[in-house]
């Protein structure tokens, strides 16, 4: 009977193995709803009961005991690697993380804003790209994200380019000028609340930090969607748009980035 129950109970688990580490991962990474239930909730949820620990904070560890300090490329890999191999998390990613790459890279932005920090993924791969002087400001509503954030910005070494600042969008953008003697932004690259992005963009148009030229990226425009603020770039004498197909980061559901240049 032991040996019964045994044999019972060896058998469940390598069957919940198999269902946690291949098979449910194999079935949602074509759907982008099922693979942010999946990744975003359960596993995160699960991991954080079990580890005593968050995401984010493993996150961390990773880059810690992978990453070269100083080297900005080697904090992105550890990250990429972590994501693909331990743990799903809600970066860019390294496939529309090129994208991101070519237009930084394209733009040579001297004044950018990030809108999401999470983890400071996305803030390290513009900040490597950026000529001497520029200036990157990045904008996190919530607090523990933030305090990763600086120690993986610290890590790669990119400090003295990056200022981090902990709030609300909506609170922040009004005081750009006041507080950061900023006019224009040449690059903003939005990443944060999804049901932000129109309500922002309209904010960042009326406190004039928008010139004629301003490069605006956005991720996530399918998975979650964001389908108000598509539509009114889209549709905006005021900006010329276009959409980069590609899938959500690592996975194979379709998602993408919007580029809009503001006319004027």
């Amino acid at each position: 009977m032991l040996l019964v129950l045994l044999c019972w109970f060896v058998g469940v688990t390598v069957l919940l193995y198999v269902l946690y580490s291949w098979f449910i991962p194999a079935v949602v990474q074509f759907n982008g709803s099922l693979a942010l239930l999946w990744h975003d909730v359960i596993v995160e949820r699960a991991l954080d009961t079990l580890t005593r620990s968050t995401r984010p904070q493993r996150l961390l560890n990773a880059v810690r005991k992978h990453a070269t300090r100083g080297d900005p490329q080697s904090v992105i890999s550890a990250i990429d690697h972590f994501c693909r191999h331990s743990e799903w998390a809600m970066n860019i990613g390294d496939e529309k993380g090129s994208i991101l790459d070519s237009v930084v890279s394209e733009l040579n932005p001297e004044k950018v804003l990030e809108l999401g920090t999470y983890c400071g993924y996305s803030t390290v791969r513009i900040a490597r790209l950026l000529p001497p002087g520029a200036r990157l400001i990045t904008l996190e509503f919530n607090a523990d994200y933030a305090a990763i954030a600086r120690q993986v910005i610290a890590l790669a070494g990119l400090e003295d380019r990056v200022q981090l600042v902990e709030g609300a969008s909506e609170d922040w953008i009004p005081r750009m000028k006041e507080h950061f003697g900023i006019e224009t932004f040449d690059f903003v690259f939005l990443d944060h609340w999804k049901d932000r992005y129109l309500p922002d963009t309209k904010l960042m148009e009326d406190c004039g930090l928008l010139r004629k030229g301003t490069v605006l990226l956005a991720d996530n425009v399918i998975c979650p969607g964001v389908p108000d603020y598509l539509q009114y770039v889209r549709n905006s004498l005021s900006y010329k748009s276009c959409y980069f197909k590609s899938h959500l980061e690592y996975t194979k559901a379709e998602d993408g980035l919007e580029k809009s240049v503001f006319l004027g």
